[in-house]
């Protein structure tokens, strides 16, 4: 017990000789520091009858930012200006990770397994399929996510995201969800996968189901691609060569801004059926804006985002091009499983806009949503015989470096502008690539709900290709 008392005793009796030295005016220098502060913040923000307003940056970026009238179109600029640098800035690493993994690597894996006089079968599997498919997965999206995460991380760290939340809060609210899923549909625009880990952020298990269904509904990495290309070749062409690029960038957009208002609608849907509930009230407080810290944010972007989303898509591609190798190479009646499949689905794909082609490439390329093409080109070469000298062969994706080329391999496999224009829509609404897919499992532990996700955007996708190729067919005769 003495041992206890005695430092107290010391503490106090050093309190009170400190408090001799600092004098009798202790209590009133305390109160005019108060005073002075609270003085300060008055002169910050007060402003007086007849005095004219003072400048605050914060403020007046805030009017901007969250304004009805200017808010919106900001967002759209800074958004398409996001979109703009990602895809502008992947292209070059994109291309250089395509020419070392495929163009070179890929020739030295042949030579190897030649070497070692590996049977043909085993070399076709493993690194014309499983190999490949990898690399195109790695080539396709290490580069766009690489740039699209950081960039979306230092909006976030300035304080602009919450903005966001704020303009979009109240067409959520009327949709029936919760206004944070602005944030998390935005993250779905550089991976679905990353989109639906995002919607941990909303706390109504209800709002997050919704937020997770729709997520598919935002574009990601992996279909920006099609999208531009498609539009590229067949809705750029149509209009004079100096607008070419306007006019297939506004399709692409047009794709996007449609995604969006599909999100509201099926929003909207969900909280009145399947989900029904009133959309939660939630406090938002804008937070000061502040330089962004570029060091962490590069490590989490790379690290906690990038490197794990991309692994995910890796072990799920994989198995994917073993799949697209064997259905290519097994034959049945001299004719491989591939093409088999291909012919039976062609009515079916022809009268939604499509063909057999596209559908079984969506199916086999489940895995990720980058190899889409690669597979597309490939299943197209394989079902048409009088094309020659495209590809390495059956099962082995290729990609394309000349626009002339894209256009006599599609030409070839009887590809129209309404088969563009329905593969556009149907790169937005069909099931989640099987890495969203496996992330909404994790996250909703529930089988049902993993397989609405999978299935509703299908059924929409599908019902709209129809619906558009009917039209179509009725107006253009």
């Amino acid at each position: 017990m003495n041992q206890i008392h005695q430092p107290n005793e010391a503490i106090l009796a050093e309190a009170n000789s400190l408090r001799w030295e600092l004098g009798e005016n202790l209590h009133d220098s305390v109160i005019e520091s108060i005073y002075q502060d609270a003085a300060k913040i008055a002169d910050q923000v007060v402003t007086k009858t007849g005095e004219k307003l003072k400048f605050n940056w914060e403020r007046t970026l805030d009017n901007l930012l969250t304004s009805r009238l200017t808010g919106f179109p900001i967002m759209l600029l800074l958004l398409t200006a996001v979109f703009w640098i990602t895809i502008a800035g992947a292209n070059v690493p994109s291309k250089m990770l395509a020419v070392l993994l495929i163009d070179n690597f890929h020739p030295v894996l042949k030579s190897l397994a030649a070497g070692i006089g590996m049977p043909w079968w085993l070399d076709g599997l493993l690194i014309d399929g499983t190999y490949l498919a990898g690399a195109w997965v790695v080539s396709v999206m290490l580069p766009p996510m690489a740039i699209f995460f950081p960039l979306f991380t230092l909006l976030e760290d300035f304080g602009y995201l919450p903005r966001v939340v704020f303009n979009l809060d109240n067409l959520f609210k009327k949709a029936g969800a919760h206004g944070k899923q602005a944030l998390t549909m935005s993250m779905g625009y550089g991976c679905n996968a990353a989109g639906i880990i995002a919607t941990r952020i909303i706390d109504s298990p209800r709002e997050r189901l919704i937020a997770i269904i729709t997520n598919n509904f935002a574009l990601c990495n992996g279909r920006w691609p099609t999208q531009i290309l498609i539009a590229t070749l067949f809705i750029g062409v149509l209009a004079p060569t100096g607008l070419a690029s306007l006019v297939s960038a506004s399709a692409v957009v047009s794709i996007a801004v449609l995604g969006i208002f599909l999100t509201f609608v099926t929003s909207w849907f969900l909280s009145r059926t399947m989900l029904k509930g009133e959309a939660s009230s939630f406090s938002l407080e804008l937070p000061p804006y502040r330089p962004p810290r570029i060091l962490r944010t590069l490590y989490t972007s790379l690290i906690d985002r990038t490197i794990i989303v991309l692994w995910r898509a890796v072990v799920f591609a994989v198995p994917a091009g073993a799949v697209i190798w064997l259905l290519s190479n097994i034959q049945v009646a001299d004719v491989s499983l591939a093409e088999h499949i291909m012919s039976f689905m062609d009515p079916f794909g022809i009268l939604i806009g499509l063909n057999g082609v596209i559908l079984l490439a969506y199916i086999v390329a489940i895995p990720a949503n980058e190899i889409v093409i690669p597979t597309i080109l490939m299943l197209t070469v394989l079902g048409a015989k009088q094309l020659s000298g495209f590809g390495a062969g059956d099962g082995v994706m290729f990609e394309l470096n000349d626009m002339d080329a894209y256009m006599s391999v599609l030409k070839a496999g009887g590809w129209t502008l309404l088969t563009a224009v329905n593969l556009m829509l149907f790169s937005l609404l069909h099931n989640p690539c099987s890495t969203t897919l496996y992330t909404i499992y994790k996250e909703t532990g529930s089988k049902k709900w993993t397989a609405v996700s999978a299935l509703l955007p299908v059924v929409m996708g599908l019902a709209l290709c129809f619906i558009v190729a009917q039209v179509w067919r009725l107006v253009a005769g």
